[in-house]
């Protein structure tokens, strides 16, 4: 039986980037706030001291910081007629644990998403007909613009101290800066990091071909900022220990280096750590979320009741607390139907390794978001008829640091393993760099989330289970954009590369990017979407979820930025319009 606890006026289940924006955010209207994490309480100077953050053995190998799957992990499989099985060791995406969750362990990679980008099938079939979207692919429209969130992206990169150089400022066009992008209100906080040799000869070679390649926007620190929280951060050491890493210099953007030693100080704020939520209490009648029922470390069970609650975990871990607490009607790949599960997503990548006799260029200097990206081959910046699919990615060389257990880049025909490999890595580590593709992927019918049928975790609930696969149009687009990296990668005058295709179907096993979305995604119809432009669910007005779970498809660009604008403009609807008024801020 759990024990019942004193209401409050919001909890916030999951305490990573979005749970701690929306704790700071509720907290300045007046609200008491509650926040429940599973994990533990985590801070930089107790768990990320330089003296041993920089193990790549401990946080990489060992995943110090991502979450154990012997405590809860999920089913995946490519398609319908296979037998999902559970993923027994992290590779395809880390999801973190404890406090700050995978924002810890981010490389600050901070984009924001293309005006088009948020009118997906709409701008497609006006562009290029009806016939561009093929009938598996369930691609919409969020239901927002992009200008409706360029202040809320404005807020999280001062927030942030984002390091970059505009290109579109209030609809000029400026040297130096992404030319693609939709127009920004004001320059970035800080400029660039300063670029080593390897992002210089991208952008050179890239020059050579017509390209307008810029530096990477970054949420690691080009110099000493204090932020608009009054929290300073430090400038970047160029360590190369940001991804998998947390920092210990205060030099990257963070939960624990933005908000947190401003929130944890405010008595209208708590935090209970070690407190998993297992089940939402939904009153269906009410249309609202009553409270949720937790266990905490020591197997004490407690239902809390609240106001108002924010769903700010990880996206898998949102939509299966839907699934699990019966809230919006489940998707069904067969007929279309329901909504909760729908539309996942995920980025396909690929890379061309370039390598050189006659330069040096030290790929262990590096940081999370530290070099020189093309944008020309991203979303529909360009023209994609006849080409066979829509979407597209960035090119870049993003230098986060060659860390030496995994990084061992050797020529085609090389060894894979013995005196001939072990030479050929000696020979090529200084000598060689990687031009990245990193790609959106369009929701598919066949892609989605549910329940196991099989498998349980430790409380007897379901697992999450995982159907998906690139499709023909992912695979088409990443070949198309490999391509084009592959010609910059010629036009640096090396002694060989070599093009590594993104072939075959997913494969859970080899690490990729932490960028899953979708699930319970935003839209302007409740029979298509799970939860409101404000990311309000339909199915309960005092139910907000947060993160990528909303996103309808997946952009070719890292999420971040997104989610955090996201998080912004709902927690803008919740102060100036919810809470003046309690109830549904969008009618169907």
């Amino acid at each position: 039986m759990a024990t019942r606890l004193p209401p409050v006026d919001v909890l916030i289940v999951g305490f990573g980037w979005t749970g701690a924006i929306l704790g700071q955010e509720l907290t300045d209207a007046g609200l008491n706030v509650l926040a429940l994490e599973r994990g533990a309480w985590r801070d930089t100077p107790i768990d990320f001291p330089p003296t041993f953050d920089q193990d790549e053995l401990r946080y990489y190998w060992r995943h110090e910081l991502f979450e154990p799957l012997a405590h809860e992990t999920l089913t995946v499989r490519n398609n319908v007629s296979e037998t999902a099985l559970p993923m027994r060791r992290l590779g395809s995406f880390l999801p973190g644990i404890n406090v700050g969750g995978a924002g810890v362990h981010w490389n600050g990679q901070t984009w924001r998403f293309l005006p088009s980008d948020f009118l997906a099938r709409s701008h497609n079939q006006s562009r290029y007909g009806a016939k561009a979207i093929p009938p598996d692919m369930t691609i919409q429209d969020w239901g927002v613009t992009y200008d409706e969130l360029e202040p809320h992206y404005d807020k999280f990169e001062y927030l942030c101290g984002i390091s970059g150089k505009a290109g579109n400022l209030q609809g000029a066009i400026q040297p130096g800066g992404n030319p693609f992008e939709g127009p920004r209100r004001r320059e970035y906080p800080n400029p660039p990091l300063a670029m080593s040799y390897p992002p210089t000869l991208f952008a050179e070679a890239a020059r050579s071909l017509g390209h307008s390649p810029f530096p990477q926007p970054a949420a690691n620190m080009s110099r000493p900022y204090v932020n608009p929280l009054g929290v300073q951060l430090g400038p970047c050491t160029y360590c190369g220990f940001c991804e998998k890493f947390g920092c210990g210099n205060y030099s990257k953007a963070s939960a624990q280096t933005t908000i947190l030693p401003v929130l944890m100080k405010k008595p209208n704020f708590t935090l209970r750590t070690e407190s998993e939520v297992i089940k939402l209490n939904y009153d269906a009648a009410a249309k609202r979320v009553v409270s949720a029922t937790y266990v905490d470390a020591s197997g004490q069970e407690f239902e809390q009741p609240a106001e108002m609650v924010i769903l700010a975990a990880y996206i898998l871990h949102n939509v299966r607390l839907l699934l699990l607490s019966g809230i919006g009607q489940p998707y069904d790949p067969q007929s279309g139907q329901g909504v909760i599960g729908k539309n996942y997503a995920y980025q396909i990548t690929s890379s061309v390794n370039v390598f050189f006799d006659d330069k040096v260029l030290n790929p262990f200097i590096g940081a999370g978001a530290h070099g020189m990206v093309v944008d020309k081959y991203n979303g529909d910046n360009f023209d994609h008829s006849g080409l066979g699919f829509i979407g597209g990615g960035y090119i870049g060389n993003i230098q986060t640091g060659a860390r030496p257990i995994e990084t061992h880049p050797t020529p085609e025909g090389t060894p894979k393993w013995g005196s001939a490999w072990k030479k050929a890595v000696a020979a090529n580590y200084l000598k060689s760099m990687s031009i990245a593709t990193h790609g959106a992927v369009m929701s598919h019918r066949g892609n989605y989330l549910d329940l196991d049928p099989t498998y349980r975790d430790v409380y007897g609930r379901p697992l999450l289970r995982m159907t998906f696969d690139f499709t023909d149009n992912e695979h088409r687009m990443s070949d198309y954009i490999t391509d084009r990296a592959a010609e910059i990668a010629r036009a640096m005058n090396p002694r060989e590369i070599k093009v590594n295709y993104r072939k075959g179907s997913w494969d859970v096993v080899p690490y990729q990017t932490t960028h899953n979305t979708g699930g319970a995604i935003m839209g302007k119809d409740p029979k298509s979407s799970a939860i409101n432009r404000y990311l309000q669910s339909w199915d309960a007005h005092n139910l907000f979820v947060m993160g990528s779970t909303a996103f309808p498809q997946n952009p070719g660009y890292n999420p971040t930025g997104t989610v955090a604008a996201l998080a912004y403009f709902s927690a803008d609807a919740i102060k100036n319009q919810y809470l003046k008024s309690p109830g549904f801020l969008v009618h169907a």
